[in-house]
């Protein structure tokens, strides 16, 4: 099913995010974790394509066990990095024929190892908005998501430009969109104000991950530049030492922040699960989802 037509049985939905594993434990883990989090019955799952395609086997092959084998409505990632267009239309020819119709477009991060930052293949997608209106004009019947920055996009000059940037993505055959994670949900209501001002009305779900670990602090913050408010960040500093204080400290968190989005109106919520299903279960458990 088109994610666009789960859209119009549901006014919220929920949502996972996996990646694919790297080694045969990971994937014993990630199992275990699918099982307990397709009790939650999820509105859709979507699989993450790794840098310069590292994962293109694995992706394919989670996407197709979880669409043909569990039955859920999934939606692979895909990205430009890598990507030239004779290989991007084969590679979601492929999907097509595993009866994938859901794909989330991106640009992607540069390959690992990368001085220049994201180059372009030969041939190949400067960006997502490229990338998307190749496969809008090469696949009539998919259903095409984006990304987006609450906090603004690293590598924008600033909010504006940003904005019409996303507008340009939209305007190329986007259907919805899902955001990178973040921790002050103010600024993703005023995004979501600037994007509807600027005539962007698809869907935006916001994208949430539960900061359970301190050592995710910094690492988290320089990958989304998201901003951890004050309170928050004290308590975790205070806690650094202690495990169990901290994972309560992001439980305590993320349950309040999806509490309030959902409260004050935002269509549903999309987990960055990290392959673990402990904290997304909890979480989800407290929002008492009809």
């Amino acid at each position: 099913m088109k994610i666009t037509d789960v859209f119009k049985q549901k006014e919220r939905t929920f949502s996972f995010e996996f990646y694919p594993p790297k080694d045969e434990i990971a994937a014993v883990d990630l199992g275990i974790n699918i099982g307990q989090l397709i009790k939650l019955d999820p509105s859709f799952v979507s699989v993450t394509y790794g840098a310069g395609g590292s994962t293109r086997s694995r992706t394919f092959e989670l996407v197709d066990y979880l669409k043909n084998r569990i039955g859920l409505n999934t939606v692979a990632h895909y990205t430009c990095v890598g990507s030239t267009k004779t290989k991007a239309l084969e590679d979601l020819k492929n999907l097509r024929n595993r009866g994938l119709q859901n794909f989330m477009l991106l640009r992607g991060d540069p390959e690992i190892g990368s001085k220049y930052g994201f180059i372009p293949c030969y041939d190949g997608f400067a960006n997502a908005t490229e990338l998307i209106s190749f496969a809008r004009e090469n696949f009539e019947d998919c259903c095409i998501g984006g990304g987006a920055y609450p906090e603004v996009h690293p590598e924008s000059v600033n909010a504006e430009v940003d904005i019409r940037n996303l507008k340009k993505k939209v305007d190329a055959g986007c259907d919805f969109l899902i955001t990178q994670f973040f921790f002050d949900n103010q600024k993703y209501f005023d995004f979501v104000t600037s994007a509807r001002t600027a005539g962007i009305q698809c869907r935006i779900i916001p994208g949430i991950i539960p900061l359970t670990k301190y050592s995710q602090l910094e690492r988290f913050v320089l990958l989304s530049r998201a901003g951890i408010p004050p309170d928050f960040k004290e308590q975790l500093e205070r806690n650094r030492y202690n495990p169990q204080a901290v994972y309560q400290a992001g439980m305590d968190f993320a349950i309040n922040q999806c509490r309030d989005l959902l409260h004050r109106g935002a269509p549903g919520i999309h987990f960055y699960t990290l392959n673990k299903s402990r904290a997304t279960v909890e979480i989800y458990s407290t929002l008492k989802v009809k």
